[in-house]
């Protein structure tokens, strides 16, 4: 059904806009804006909504899994405490997770992210198979436990089966507690075809109904390759082709360059750093998106800016783990493209994310408003904006913007929210990044045109709260 909002103030592709008329079709795409008016004769009815109205922003790096370690690994474990001692952890947990638990925490965690005002996630896929290594009866259960949670929350998906196949750089055999991430090029590449296969069927069986939409509409396939140290180039460059030939858009996404031991490992494996390796390819262009690249050099931000791929940075995760700075002021005045994700889920807050974003080129620089442009010099709307609208579209998603055309992928801030106290538009998302905890301040959500978060709850959560309590219990022990 066709639905109508009167917008008191909202942000749209051209700038800030005070009471605006948006129609949104029964496919939850909006199909007019319009100024207020009476409205033709048997229009849809409008409903008001006041506030600040945003873009939802999207999440394009996520492991849910790792949800059950947040909070349970901040504690001293060695003398050299690292990334590298926090794997094992992340291992342990991995080898522990059957398919409904993954469900149910993807499920509280979807929802955890609609509230802090993520409205579509990447979810980074590689746990593939029994913790024996064997393939469960339905071969692709962990993946469809991930599906299950999505549609349940509301959130839009983006899938993202991964290829893992090498415990180091030169094909060294997968470690016994990797086991269960394995998935042979083949099987990974028909797969992922048969999700697209089954994607476009429900496709057009909405459009011949006119259906409103599914939770199955809000999905995407794509694919990801964990990294270069653990799938062989020869394998990642099979893949990559031949889900190109299936969907020239295909979203792909790698871990790179995360970690300094990773670099000096490709130099001493290969000779050539991880981000040279994977441009070498030829294959990295507008529909790829580089997790991390914590350690890139100026030349080798240059050179993925200029080949179109989005960058998506976890600052909290990179933080929590001891990664390292990613140069975002360089990245971006080379025009690239960046997004930002949850990742370990250290955090689910975007607003914090791209706070500390602006806060770690300040400490980098030495002064304020780094991230900001001649162009848009409020820097909460400069990154809000970007980050969006470039997330979308790593996650192959028509939202990221509202506009004609565009998924209706959008947050309500309560302008009466201590937080944002004395906000005018032009400074709403400064308030949300930047004054305190913003993100108490969102108020509703809507993902593909429909309510899935209203005065700041979510109807799933209290009915999920003691089963998501009891499997933290148990996970911790």
């Amino acid at each position: 059904m066709t639905r109508r909002y009167q917008l008191e103030a909202v942000l749209l592709a051209q700038g800030w806009v005070r009471e605006a008329v948006v129609t949104v079709d029964a496919q939850g795409m909006i199909s007019a804006i319009d100024p207020p008016s009476s409205g033709a004769p048997g229009a849809a009815p409008l409903e008001r909504v006041s506030g600040f109205v945003v873009p939802g922003m999207a999440n394009a790096h996520s492991h849910a899994f790792q949800r059950a370690l947040v909070g349970n690994t901040e504690y001293r474990r060695s003398a050299r405490d690292s990334f590298w001692t926090w794997r094992e952890a992340m291992y342990a947990l991995a080898n522990r997770i059957e398919p409904e638990e993954l469900e149910l925490l993807a499920t509280q965690l979807f929802i955890e992210m609609l509230k802090a005002g993520y409205t579509a996630v990447a979810e980074f896929h590689y746990l593939h198979r029994r913790r024996d290594g064997t393939l469960y009866e339905e071969p692709d259960a962990l993946w469809q436990a991930v599906d299950r949670a999505a549609q349940r929350a509301g959130i839009a998906l983006t899938l993202l089966p991964t290829l893992y196949q090498a415990s180091d750089f030169g094909g060294q055999p997968l470690r016994a507690e990797q086991s269960r991430f394995h998935l042979d090029t083949e099987r990974f590449v028909q797969a992922i075809g048969a999700r697209l296969d089954e994607e476009a069927r429900l496709d057009e069986e909405a459009r011949l109904e006119g259906k409103s939409p599914s939770p199955r509409s809000l999905r995407r396939t794509g694919a990801a390759f964990h990294s270069l140290r653990a799938v062989p180039l020869e394998s990642l460059e099979r893949a990559a082709r031949a889900l190109r030939a299936r969907d020239a858009t295909l979203p792909l996404h790698i871990h790179v360059a995360e970690q300094r031991k990773e670099v000096e490992a490709c130099l001493a494996s290969t000779g050539r750093r991880p981000i040279e390796r994977l441009l070498d390819t030829g294959l990295v262009d507008r529909h790829w998106c580089l997790v991390h690249a914590t350690h890139a050099t100026a030349a080798e931000l240059k050179a993925i800016a200029a080949s179109g791929a989005a960058v998506c940075l976890s600052i909290t995760t990179e933080a929590n783990l001891g990664d390292g700075f990613f140069d975002a002021a360089l990245f971006l005045s080379a025009g690239g493209r960046l997004c930002v994700g949850s990742d370990s889920q250290a955090s689910v807050s975007p607003s914090e994310e791209l706070r500390w974003m602006e806060y770690q080129a300040r400490l980098r620089k030495r002064r304020r408003s780094v991230l900001a442009a001649r162009t848009e010099p409020h820097a909460g709307t400069r990154l809000w904006r970007a980050a969006a609208r470039d997330g979308a579209a790593a996650l192959g998603q028509p939202a990221g913007e509202i506009g004609v055309g565009r998924r209706a992928d959008w947050l309500v801030l309560d302008a009466t929210h201590p937080a944002m106290a004395g906000a005018q538009t032009e400074t709403a998302l400064d308030h949300l990044l930047f004054a305190g905890d913003g993100a108490h301040a969102i108020r509703e959500v809507m993902v593909g045109g429909r309510w899935v978060v209203r005065a700041g709850g979510h109807a799933e959560e209290e009915a999920l709260r003691p089963e998501f309590q009891a499997l933290m219990a148990r996970l911790a022990r």
